[in-house]
């Protein structure tokens, strides 16, 4: 039974750092990010290290996630849809 969640997560991981790799919108791939962090804090849970995880959970999931989503509104690409491309 626990082999088979590692394996879900493990799997769940993968499509998300695949994810940050292959999408245009550049919010989607912070999430995705976001997200792999949460599944590794996930797994550090399940091999009994709760202070890694919680470190995981917080730097790669909190602050990481608000590093990147500050960098992309800085650099301009914090687009949600695309209406300003169409009222132009």
């Amino acid at each position: 039974m626990m082999t088979m969640v590692v394996v879900v997560l493990v799997v769940l991981m993968l499509a998300a750092a695949l994810l940050v790799l292959v999408t245009p919108n550049m919010i989607a791939a912070v999430a995705a990010s976001s997200a792999v962090s949460l599944v590794v804090s996930v797994l550090f849970v399940m091999l009994r290290a709760p202070d890694v995880a919680m470190t995981e959970a917080a730097v790669g999931a909190g602050l990481s996630a608000m590093v990147l989503a500050l960098g992309l509104r800085r650099l301009g690409l914090w687009k949600l849809d695309n209406r300003e491309k169409d009222d132009a």
